[in-house]
């Protein structure tokens, strides 16, 4: 042995092994190894405490392990070592071993009594945070907790699995999230920007409007700022119209109902279709709207006049909509309450209309041969679910009561949408719902979510990354504004893309300062995790019982880890491990920076008296 490496075997030697209990390893510490620092080779290296990696030597093998617990001697314990410079004990968890200048994670084999433990030389250190193997690629945004030492993470099992980012507020959450994918998308651009943008996709679901900033994550992305508060200037939800004709997925934008309003839905796109397969699709759908007046002028039915109205719905719609209009299409009938019919407005003997020649004499019925498809989608879907209605309450196989708020949910709902491909102009996008209300934040990503995942299953070709911010406010296990069968659609929706994603090529990042109000299914499939601190006991626990990877000095940690620190933790890492997370530069932060009052009072126009 060479005489620096007998002087740093000297220095960094902290002691024996004196015990080995199944997996828990004591190890007892030199007297002179009690000071918080040493110095070698003109460094300064932190000496042994809780937390930290130590390498056991047994013969040629390399066992590292992680500091649990210490504590000092006992009077009784003492006697056994008397005469020795002995102070205190180490309690030891064998995590991996080193082989072939590799780290391997997982227990090999226990060490012997009387092999000597020390502390990680630089060389080790770099060993055992290296997680990537020969060329892979790699990303650098995050240092050891306890010594600083750079850590480099993979980009493949790392970005090709489903990552979860957990903290409360302020801890550093939002910033892990924008680090990981600024430094993968710079990754990738440098080794092949074209390749890139035509095989990887990204989106994520911004809640509080933190990732819209110009240099926040990439420059080359596309913002689409959504907002129920405002009409114009704002950007629409992206949809085809094959969306639109997906029962699923017109059953999620109108949050419809299990048992009424989805077999609705079905029977309005199978009545959509057929009428469009025909070759005078407005011909044919007037035909079947003037038949229906005729049936409804012969009801005698007081919900003929509701029906009539719904009949105007049609005809009127938001692009030819005047009260002037409608009311003068029903101008020239009335009423009769005795009878419970329609009757002429010119007709003084009151006779019902009933014939086929009457009805036609309407200034209603005249009113359809006029009648256009819209150029909007949703106006036209809303035209064939009224239609749809009046022939369901006229059989008698529809409640209006049922069916009605399920069309106002649409009709409320068509400013915010569009027929557009979400992927049209960049690869990354950003669903912006700062400005939207609570409705619509619960049903935008589930809508664009499985829209995306939908069209990606079709294609099967590259990546594409689903990124959800504050994800407890759509993945809640727990809900009292919304039924148990639309609260089942939505988790088992996000329950099959982390199940069964990863086949496809799909991987699901969510974040959130609530753990525990997220399904434990969906916490579980996760494969890696950043988890900044939470004190919440709840949290604390849906972590402990989810999460597989994490030790239990790791879980301990938890409520006192700094801003920017978290336990990272999955298949990407070989052990649990404490580490900071690099700081981005101000302009490339999401906006997430809690306000303080001093700087409202400087930037306060008023004069200050």
């Amino acid at each position: 042995m060479e005489y620096k490496e007998l002087i740093e075997k000297a220095v960094l030697k902290i002691g024996n092994v004196v015990e080995i209990n199944g997996k828990k390893v004591f190890i007892v510490v030199d007297k002179n190894k009690n000071s918080p620092d040493l110095l070698f080779n003109g460094d300064v290296i932190k000496n042994v405490a809780v937390g930290n990696h130590i390498e056991i030597q047994k013969g040629f093998v390399s066992l590292i392990g992680i500091v649990d617990s210490e504590k000092i001697f006992s009077d009784e314990e003492k006697k056994h070592f008397e005469g020795k410079k002995v102070e205190r004990i180490l309690e030891v968890s064998i995590v991996g071993y080193i082989v072939k200048n590799r780290f391997k994670g997982g227990t090999k084999e226990a060490p012997l009594i009387g092999n000597e433990a020390f502390i990680l030389s630089k060389e080790k250190k770099e060993i055992v945070y290296n997680f990537i193997g020969g060329n892979e690629l790699s990303i650098n945004i995050a240092k050891s907790h306890i010594d600083d030492a750079p850590i480099k993470l993979p980009v493949d099992n790392l970005f090709n699995s489903h990552i979860a980012v957990f903290g409360n507020t302020g801890s550093g959450k939002s910033n892990t999230v924008a680090s990981l994918y600024q430094s993968l998308i710079s990754s990738l651009v440098r080794k092949n920007e074209k390749s890139f943008k035509e095989s990887s996709k990204f989106i994520i679901f911004d809640f509080n409007g933190e990732y819209i900033g110009k240099d926040c994550i990439t420059k080359n992305k596309h913002s689409y700022n959504l907002s129920t508060h405002k009409v114009e200037d704002v950007d629409k939800i992206p949809l085809k119209t094959t969306d639109m004709l997906d029962v699923e997925m017109f059953s999620i934008l109108s949050n419809a109902t299990e048992k009424t309003q989805r077999p609705f839905i079905s029977g309005v796109v199978r009545f959509y279709n057929r009428v469009f397969k025909k070759e005078k699709p407005i011909d044919y759908f007037k035909g079947i709207l003037k038949a229906r007046i005729k049936d409804i002028f012969r009801l005698r039915d007081i919900k003929a006049g509701l029906l009539l109205d719904y009949a105007s719905e049609i005809l009127f719609d938001e692009n030819n909509f005047d009260e002037n209009n409608i009311e003068g299409a029903k101008s020239d009938i009335i009423w009769h309450c005795t009878y419970k019919g329609f009757y002429s407005s010119d007709d003084e003997k009151h006779v019902l209309l009933a014939t086929d020649e009457s009805i036609e004499k309407t200034k209603i019925y005249k009113t359809v041969n006029d009648f256009k498809f819209s150029n909007s989608f949703i106006e036209k879907i809303i035209s064939f679910m009224y239609l749809q209605l009046i022939q369901q309450v006229l059989s008698n196989r529809a409640n209006n009561e049922h069916i009605a708020p399920l069309i106002n949910r649409i009709k409320s709902k068509k400013n915010d949408i569009e027929k557009a491909d979400i992927f049209l102009e960049k690869n990354f996008i950003v669903i912006n719902m700062r400005d939207a209300n609570l409705d619509m934040k619960k049903t935008i990503p589930l809508l664009l979510a499985k829209k995306v995942y939908s069209e990606h299953k079709k294609n099967n070709k590259g990546t594409l990354t689903i990124i959800i911010d504050e994800a407890h406010n759509i993945l809640s296990n727990q809900s009292f504004r919304e039924s148990e069968d639309w609260k089942d659609f939505r988790l088992e929706t996000f329950e099959e893309i982390i199940k069964e994603g990863r086949k496809f090529g799909v991987f699901l990042t969510i974040a959130s300062q609530r753990p525990s109000d997220i399904s434990e299914t969906i916490i579980s499939q996760a494969h890696n995790y950043f988890i900044h601190k939470l004190v919440n006991h709840e949290d604390i626990e849906a972590i402990s019982n989810a999460v597989s990877y994490i030790d239990r000095l790791s879980l301990g940690s938890i409520p006192t880890l700094e801003v920017g620190t978290c336990i990272f933790s999955g298949t990407a890492a070989q052990l649990p491990l404490k580490i900071n997370i690099v700081e981005l530069d101000e302009k490339q932060k999401p906006q997430s920076n809690t306000i303080k009052y001093r700087d409202l009072i400087q930037n306060n126009p008023l004069k200050q008296e």
